[in-house]
Order: C-alpha cells, then structure tokens, then sequence
C-alpha cells in the first residue's frame, strides 16, 4: 500500500474482513480479482459520497490462484482497478512502469525463474532510484516461489525473502554487469 497510513491500515482491516467472510461463506479463499473488485468498489464510493473522504491509498495485491496462477492487481483510490504484469506505486510510479515496460514488452510474463524476477525488481527499483542497494537496506515478497523446506513444487503462501537470499540475488546482479 501507498498512501496516507491511517487510510491503509482501514483498507488492510476492510481487506481482512471481506476475505474472512467470503472464506465463511463459500468455503475456500477469495481469489485476488474478486477481492480487487470489493475493494475497488467500496473505494468508488467513498468518492461518491459527499459526507465521505476518499481513501488516499493505492493498494497492489498479489496472491498464485490455483486456476489462473500468478496474478497482480492494483486498486486506486477513485474506484478503478486492472491486472498487471507488473507495477509500482509511489513518488517515482512512472519511471519504474517504464523500465517494466520496456523489460516486459510483447511478453505474457517476465522470463526466468522466481529469482530472475526477483532480480528485475530489485535492478528496477536501483534503476529509477539510482542506489546500489545492500542485503538490509531492502525486503522482498514473493507469492508463489519455492518452498522454504526444501520440497518439490511451488508454495502458494507469501513469505519475505531472509537477508540472505536477498543478498544471493544481489550477488547475481553484479555478476550479470
């Protein structure tokens, strides 16, 4: 999330309680699209109502669907919402979309494995920043990687990167240039 703080923390709560209680209704997790969607219209209305302010927040949601596989979905705070390859939020939004869409162009999905797209993301963000970054200096997510135990096949849960793994990608990087 991006944004005011107090208005991400409300759309963290809201989030939560909507995905709880689809959970209790239909028995299995709510897909990332249909939760884009909630939240994406709960934010038009609250730009609707003039006894309302809107949520100053951007919010990216990423999750791996047993169906449809990886997916990326940001939402604004006018009520808008679309899938992404790949995004960015914040002060410099549109230099990193260029770098992406440049890397990107006139493919379905970044090629590699899940450290070669971790390692896009971090040349990225160095890239549109202009840091040489060190292994505490960042954090990184990833939905959809290995598993942490070493067992075969992809593991749906998000989990962080350790400093570690960071700074392996890192290493990568360096080589490559």
């Amino acid at each position: 999330m991006t944004g005011s703080i107090a208005d991400a923390r409300a759309s963290v709560d809201r989030a939560r309680g909507e995905a709880a209680e689809f959970r209790y209704k239909f028995g299995y997790e709510m897909p990332a699209d249909v939760l884009a969607k909630r939240l994406s219209n709960i934010n038009q209305v609250y730009t609707q109502r003039a006894y309302m302010r809107p949520l100053g927040v951007d919010i990216t949601l990423v999750s791996v669907d047993s169906e449809k596989g990886p997916q990326l979905f940001k939402c604004d705070p006018a009520g808008y919402y679309a899938g992404y390859k790949a995004t960015a939020s914040g002060p410099k939004q549109q230099e990193a979309l260029n770098y992406f869409e440049k890397k990107l162009k006139n493919k379905d999905y970044a090629d590699g494995s899940w450290e070669d797209v971790v390692e896009l993301a971090i040349t990225a963000l160095s890239n549109v920043l202009s840091v040489d970054f060190k292994k505490h200096e960042l954090e990184v997510g990833i939905a959809g990687g290995p598993h942490r135990d070493g067992k075969e096949g992809t593991d749906p849960e998000f989990r962080a990167l350790t400093e570690d793994e960071i700074d392996e990608r890192l290493q990568a990087i360096s080589e490559k240039d």
